[in-house]
């Protein structure tokens, strides 16, 4: 029997579990949503299901190279007890090893795992943000992770091309500490930007500012908003008379991504 969207949907309401514990109950009992709620029931997944509700806030990230991939993984979880486990932090660290060398299908192959730690710690357990960047052949990549008791908890990982190892590694711990939202300012949604256009209009109005001289104002308080969020637009982090797309040197980032427990 073809198990659809719908059905997964279905027993997930039903049951609170994940989508993968869902689908997996009901290829298992051939699309019985009677047998696959009972079939969780006896796997213990529906009683660990209703931990789901309770906030996973804390957790682990990790970041992983593998020739001209990157992966970065996050691990949540409800304690910091449990994110700075061995047993927890081993994990994450395997679960982005094995992202970065064979891609995101591979976290398929730690469900079981996953449904074992989720009932040994008594905990809320899931899989976070999932990321692979892979280079070009005139691109480098590199990463960052910033760790603190023991566990990654801020990761980076960045594409550059036409730039050294040492240059994408700056840039990857720029991002680290400068968390930009956005690689260019094209690539900021227009409806942020209308709003807060808006609020800086306001705000120049409400301050009595002359009429005429409203629209440079505005534009600039704009400019200095984009430069917090754009990451070649943010001054570099070790020398701040610069930008980052002035430290690149022609040098181009093709993409980046940055995952931080709880962010």
């Amino acid at each position: 029997m073809a198990i659809t969207a719908k059905d997964v949907q279905a027993l997930r309401q039903l049951t609170g579990v994940g989508m993968m514990d869902a689908k997996h109950a009901l290829e298992a009992n051939n699309g019985d949503m009677e047998a696959a709620t009972q079939w969780l029931r006896v796997q213990g997944l529906a009683s660990a299901a209703k931990r789901s509700g309770r906030v996973a806030g804390e957790g682990a990230v990790a970041v992983v190279r593998d020739g001209r991939a990157a992966a970065i993984v996050e691990l949540r979880c409800e304690t910091d007890f449990v994110a700075k486990s061995d047993e927890f932090v081993a994990l994450v660290d395997e679960m982005a090893a094995r992202v970065a060398a064979d891609g995101e299908a591979t976290m398929e192959e730690f469900r079981d795992r996953l449904e074992k730690l989720l009932t040994t710690l008594k905990e809320n357990i899931a899989v976070g943000r999932v990321v692979r960047l892979v280079a070009g052949e005139d691109e480098v990549v590199e990463t960052y992770l910033h760790a603190q008791a023991g566990r990654g908890v801020n990761a980076v990982a960045v594409v550059v091309r036409g730039a050294t190892e040492e240059v994408a590694h700056e840039i990857a711990v720029h991002i680290a500490f400068a968390k930009p939202q956005y690689l260019t300012r094209a690539e900021v949604p227009a409806g942020e930007v209308d709003a807060e256009r808006a609020t800086v209009e306001e705000i120049s109005r409400n301050e009595g500012k002359p009429q005429a001289a409203l629209p440079k104002i505005i534009e600039g308080r704009l400019n200095g908003w984009f430069k917090e969020r754009v990451l070649l637009e943010q001054a570099y982090v070790k020398d701040e008379k610069q930008t980052i797309e002035q430290f690149l040197h022609g040098a181009a980032v093709s993409a980046f991504a940055q995952v931080v427990v709880g962010g």
